[in-house]
């Protein structure tokens, strides 16, 4: 697809979330509070990133 990236910040903490939701902040790469990947823009990622975008701070790069 594209080489278009992604950066992800978690801004809010996993705890008390729902087990999918710690999966998807897991399938980012994201293991703690203000922590910042960088996610390839692919369907699958922006499916994660919509489905927690309340834990999150995205910007595109």
């Amino acid at each position: 697809m594209s080489d278009k990236q992604i950066k992800v910040t978690m801004v809010r903490s996993k705890n008390g979330r729902l087990a999918s939701h710690k999966a998807c902040a897991a399938g980012l790469g994201l293991r703690k509070m203000h922590q910042s990947v960088m996610v390839i823009d692919t369907p699958e990622n922006r499916g994660m990133i919509n489905k927690i975008n309340y834990m999150l701070k995205v910007e595109e790069v």
